[in-house]
């Protein structure tokens, strides 16, 4: 029973077997027919193009002989290049022939030589018509030509038709191009090593035999199919059929009783192993089964688009996900190579680029390749594409695998999220206040905007001098560490305590002054940041310093009023008390005059003298002051400028000497009288030398003073001026006077010292211009000239007044 079995089995395998194998011919069959089938269609399909070009040619060329050359050479070439086409005329809308290939009335033009022209130029004509009619290109109905038996081209030649393109500018037809096909020429375009195997045979609808590849016959067992060709749109019916010489069987009954007794000695153990060997296959199917379907679930189930390519690149495999992304069906996607209908035009180039760089990569794209996607209904989608490498399971790879996200939403929002930054740091940037933003860990500045880069630099340095002292950075560092080391997240109650805006002056040498305003803030990477806000208000603060001096000034005014008033009340006051002194001392001198000791009288006489004259000198000054203030001219009278200077450093030794300094003088001989009022010039230079002193006590420590260079006064004509001048000169060795003061220091109420009115200098200048006279001051240099080595009081008086000239 086994062996019977096992015989019935067999002959059902051996019966299955051969029916497979006549699908399997069957099926290569259909293939190489399809190929044949593809291969005619693609000669129609470029011939027809090549004649739509050199009808373009014709239409856009101008030059006749530009236009027969070129025209004419391209059909040469057709008719030479297609063994199918034999000849190419190119007729007018008259339908006159103008040119054709091979030309007329030649050697090779074979169809005048076999008395066949009317049934062609027949054919021509109503193939012309139609065209005309339809607008498209048309073809012929079959040509059957007579052509001697001895020409050994007959066989190729003996049935044709035509194929008419028309020209068509602008709407009107201007002419048509005609090419003369053979069917047994059409059957040339099929490879010759499949027609070595096969038997191709042009059938038309009523089984007429148009063109054959081979006369031999085909076996009564031969296979055979045949598919309908559709070369145009006006072509006539054609079909091909292919016939194929299958092998005999070698498969007999005595091999197959060899192999049945040869196997019958293990037919029980096969039986047994081919029960075992289908339960673990059922199990493995079962297993593939149930794998298969959790796959296809997964790939239908995830957003993502999947597609497989082979190694030729040509789309293998897409899922569902990808259908839905595109627009496109799998059926439609499946054997596209790039680049693919669903990449936008403008991008295939780059799409194309950079899927080559991923694919020649070994290890396929990682990082994703960032694409886009044009759907059917022509909406674009931003995506990321993933590559993988395809491995079979011999370990070679087969092809590619490829993953594509959506990423059109996340994109939109990062868009959205660079532009609202953007208009964020605009802003910021636009903005006439520093800010800046500082990690307190590492002291890095983490952002500036435009106004802190301008002013501070690219670096923390300036946060730090807005921000405060270095023990405020310690204190900053030490909080920074411990909210590192305390549990994930910072205090919100910590965060959003924000200081009281502070004044700030820098201390670069620019005084310039910031409204500071800080808080801390977590960064991005959730470490602790100070950010702070700098106003710049030191316009407000010179505005605020201009006020607070105007006011000053207005004190000053009322002071500088009381103290004219008081001047008034203390000349009249002070008047009598100076007379009576002077009066008692000339009363004692002359009680003393001649009643005392000589050498006694010589002591005490000269002092009382000096006393009263004193006494009466203040009374004098008084008198002056209270003449000043009430702003009357001054009492010029003649006067020797020498005796003024030495009445005035008189005056000043005392201080100098008491401060270590000391006071030279150096007066021109001959200095003519000058008409000026001495108590006015007098109480000038004081001034003037004690200021001098002031400066070189300032330049000079009290333990190096013995070695300070003397305060000098000086007198000389100035001969420099006409007419001549007297000149008056103070020089110190002090530190000299800034630039800046050197230009306000005859302002009134300006002041460098901090008890000072600032009266002084302006109160000299207004005498001395009083007296039509100049003041100015000028400063030293040291001998190498690198800086300032003192500063020097100029003093211009006329040698006559004005009212002297007037009238002389």
């Amino acid at each position: 029973m086994a062996i019977i079995l096992f015989t019935a089995v067999m002959g059902v395998i051996l019966g299955t077997l051969h029916l497979q194998e006549k699908n399997q011919q069957e099926s290569a069959l259909f293939r190489e027919l399809s190929f044949a089938k593809q291969r005619i269609q693609l000669r129609f399909a470029n011939n027809l193009d090549t004649l739509v070009t050199i009808n373009r040619e014709i239409t856009a060329s101008e030059d006749q002989a530009r236009l027969k050359k070129i025209a004419y050479e391209q059909a040469d070439d057709l008719v030479i290049n297609n063994h199918e086409i034999v000849k190419i005329i190119w007729v007018n809308n008259q339908n006159q022939g103008q040119w054709s290939v091979p030309p007329s009335n030649t050697k090779s033009d074979w169809i005048s030589k076999t008395q066949n022209d009317q049934s062609a130029n027949d054919a021509l004509a109503s193939t012309i018509e139609l065209s005309r009619v339809t607008s498209r290109a048309a073809f012929s109905q079959f040509v059957n030509l007579n052509l001697p038996s001895d020409d050994p081209l007959a066989k190729e030649r003996k049935i044709v038709f035509w194929q008419v393109v028309p020209n068509i500018v602008s709407g009107d037809i201007t002419g048509y191009l005609a090419a003369l096909y053979t069917t047994q020429g059409i059957l040339d375009v099929v490879p010759a090593e499949l027609k070595a195997h096969y038997r191709f045979t042009l059938v038309t609808d009523n089984e007429r035999v148009l063109a054959i590849s081979s006369d031999q016959d085909t076996p009564k067992r031969a296979f055979s199919n045949q598919t309908s060709l559709d070369i145009g749109v006006l072509s006539p019916n054609l079909t091909l059929r292919i016939d194929t010489y299958p092998p005999p069987t070698n498969l007999t009954f005595r091999m197959l009783i060899g192999v049945v007794l040869g196997l019958c000695a293990f037919v029980i153990w096969s039986l047994w192993s081919v029960l075992k060997q289908m339960q673990v296959r059922q199990e493995a199917e079962a297993s593939l089964r149930t794998e298969t379907s959790f796959r296809n679930a997964m790939e239908n189930s995830t957003p993502v688009g999947i597609r497989a390519h082979d190694m030729q690149k040509r789309i293998t495999y897409v899922n569902r996900a990808f259908c839905e992304m595109t627009g496109w069906s799998a059926k439609e996607l499946v054997g596209l190579t790039p680049p693919f209908p669903f990449w936008p035009d403008s991008r295939r180039d780059e799409l194309v680029e950079k899927m080559n760089r991923a694919l020649n990569s070994e290890t396929g794209s990682k990082a994703g390749i960032e694409g886009a996607i044009l759907r059917r209904d022509g909406t674009l989608i931003q995506t990321r594409t993933f590559i993988a490498p395809l491995i079979n399971e011999k370990g070679k790879q087969t092809g590619w695998v490829t993953s594509l996200i959506d990423i059109s939403e996340p994109k939109k929002i990062r868009e959205e999220l660079a532009a609202s930054q953007e208009r964020f740091v605009t802003v910021l940037e636009g903005l006439d206040a520093a800010v800046s933003v500082v990690d307190l860990e590492n002291d890095k500045l983490l952002f500036a905007n435009r106004f802190y880069k301008e002013n501070f630099g690219d670096d923390s340095k300036g946060h730090f001098k807005l921000a405060g002292s270095t023990n405020n950075l310690e204190t900053l560092h030490n909080v920074a560490e411990d909210l590192q080391d305390s549990p994930p997240g910072i205090p919100t109650s910590f965060l959003y305590q924000e200081s009281e805006s502070e004044e700030v002056q820098l201390d670069d040498g620019s005084n310039k002054w910031f409204e500071v305003r800080r808080r801390f803030i977590p960064w991005v990477d959730g470490h602790l940041a100070q950010l702070l806000i700098a106003t710049d208000i030191t316009i407000r603060k010179e505005a605020d310093d201009l006020a607070r001096q105007q006011e000053e000034r207005m004190q000053f005014t009322s002071r500088l009023t009381t103290m004219g008033e008081m001047a008034s009340s203390l000349a009249h006051e002070l008047n009598q008390p100076l007379a009576a002194i002077s009066n008692y001392c000339m009363g004692v001198a002359k009680r003393l005059d001649g009643n005392i000791d000589s050498e006694l009288n010589k002591e005490i006489l000269p002092a009382l003298e000096k006393a009263s004259d004193q006494a009466h000198r203040a009374g004098t000054i008084i008198q002056r002051i209270r003449g000043f203030v009430k702003r009357s001219e001054p009492q010029r009278k003649s006067s020797s400028i020498a005796e003024i200077i030495n009445d005035a450093v008189g005056l000043v030794e005392i201080e100098a000497h008491r401060h270590r300094l000391s006071i030279t003088s150096d007066l021109a001989d001959n200095l003519p009288e000058v008409n000026v009022d001495p108590v006015l010039i007098l109480q000038v230079l004081v001034n003037l030398l004690k200021n001098a002193l002031d400066s070189v006590r300032e330049a000079y420590p009290l333990s190096s003073r013995w070695s300070a260079p003397p305060v000098s006064i000086s007198a000389d004509l100035d001969t420099n001026t006409f007419p001549a001048m007297l000149r008056i000169r103070v020089t110190d060795s002090g530190g000299g006077i800034p630039e800046s003061v050197l230009n306000r220091m005859f302002e009134p109420f300006f002041s460098t010292k901090t008890d000072g009115m600032g009266m002084g200098l302006n109160i000299c200048r207004s005498i001395i211009e009083s007296h039509h006279g100049r003041l100015w001051a000028s400063n030293v240099m040291d001998s190498e000239r690198t800086k300032l080595a003192g500063c020097t009081f100029t003093i211009l008086l006329p040698l006559e007044s004005s009212d002297s000239k007037e009238n002389g």
